[in-house]
């Protein structure tokens, strides 16, 4: 029975190993692929050919996944409800008004009344100390879907992007004459049907901005599959200590570069990346922080005299503000932000079927050693 195994939890990617990582985005986009078809509309061909269709993974039927949101949300929410359904299950919105949690009963009581009667919580809180209570207690698997410090199922979506778009970022590659033959024995980014994941080159990420949660697990996840991070940050505005011992602890800070001018931070950058300068929260520091991060607006001109890579790509998990960049970069060709928020589905759907349906993020990761970006 369940009960009789370890409870899974994921509260950042740096509890994962490399080869789990892997496994997640593989699985990701496996489910992308197989689910789409059933979701065009039935008089298209795709839906026609219904002999060649196979459902994706059912392991959460007759389960319910607890939501468990203290804050906001459009994209988690959405990627959660729609991704227990096509797993066969059904997600149950719990807000703050709706639950006894914080007002008349603790953490510890809420955590067994809720893992008693469904199969999984997904959990966006405030404070990190509230999810890793709710863990502690809890006989089901807790899932962070964001905390003050982590967001790891938005950095599982960006990097699922990045690998899907990969032929984005092919660099040109010299032929016989010396010309520059782009095509030349690399991988295409976007695949049909049940094609394996892309394969996708080390990057160089730029990150201009507030180090919040979604960095924080950029910073433990980018350089262990062989990515360069490159951060500007205020001074004030840095990763916190239990983030860095992370950090160091995995020895990604060798791969992150990190200062105070955006425009160094950009030199070179295949993918600029920027998130809200004032978190859920952090109103009363509009102000100041606003004054703080003047100058770190993403814009093209930044980056030209940044010298980022002439096709550099924009990723942002929204919701975004004028501020952080501007339309021309938001709404132009470079931004793969939308893309990047229907990801937000299938990673969270495969952490939902791995971790809450089966209990099982190691199976098939056992087999994938190395980097991702290795396949």
């Amino acid at each position: 029975m369940a009960s009789q195994k370890v409870v899974p939890h994921l509260m950042t990617l740096a509890d994962l190993s490399v080869p789990q990582l892997k496994r997640l985005l593989k699985h990701s986009h496996h489910l992308k692929q197989v689910s789409l078809p059933w979701l065009e509309p039935q008089g298209s061909l795709t839906f026609k050919k219904q002999s060649k269709l196979r459902l994706p993974s059912q392991s959460l039927f007759n389960k319910t996944i607890a939501l468990l949101f203290s804050k906001r949300s459009t994209r988690t929410r959405l990627a959660a409800e729609t991704g227990a359904s096509l797993l066969g299950g059904r997600a149950l919105f719990l807000g703050k008004e709706d639950i006894q949690l914080g007002v008349n009963e603790s953490a510890r009581d809420s955590a067994r009344v809720i893992g008693g009667m469904c199969q999984g919580i997904f959990a966006r809180v405030g404070e990190h100390e509230e999810i890793e209570e709710l863990a502690k207690h809890s006989p089901v698997p807790v899932l962070n879907a964001l905390s003050s410090l982590w967001h790891p199922t938005q950095i599982l979506a960006d990097l699922l992007t990045l690998h899907e778009n990969a032929h984005l970022f092919v660099l040109p590659r010299p032929d016989a004459e010396g010309e520059a033959n782009k095509e030349a024995e690399q991988p295409k980014g976007r695949v049909e049907g049940n094609a394996s994941l892309p394969y996708l080159r080390p990057l160089t990420v730029a990150y201009v901005g507030d180090s919040a949660n979604v960095l924080h697990d950029m910073l433990v996840t980018y350089p262990r599959l062989g990515h360069t991070l490159r951060i500007a940050s205020p001074a004030q505005y840095r990763a916190p200590p239990e983030v860095w011992d992370r950090v160091v602890e995995l020895g990604c800070d060798k791969g992150i570069w990190w200062g105070a001018d955006p425009k160094e931070a950009v030199k070179g950058a295949d993918v600029v990346v920027t998130d809200t300068w004032i978190s859920m929260g952090q109103e009363a520091e509009k102000a100041d922080r606003l004054k703080a991060f003047e100058g770190y607006q993403v814009t093209e001109q930044l980056c030209i005299e940044g010298e980022a890579n002439p096709n550099w790509k924009f990723l942002h998990c929204l919701p975004r503000k004028p501020h952080e960049v501007d339309d021309e970069v938001f709404y132009g060709p470079r931004s793969l932000v939308f893309y990047e928020a229907d990801n937000r589905k299938w990673t969270i759907m495969a952490a939902f079927d791995l971790l809450f349906g089966k209990w099982d993020i190691d199976e098939g990761a056992k087999k994938t050693g190395g980097h991702a970006n290795a396949d």
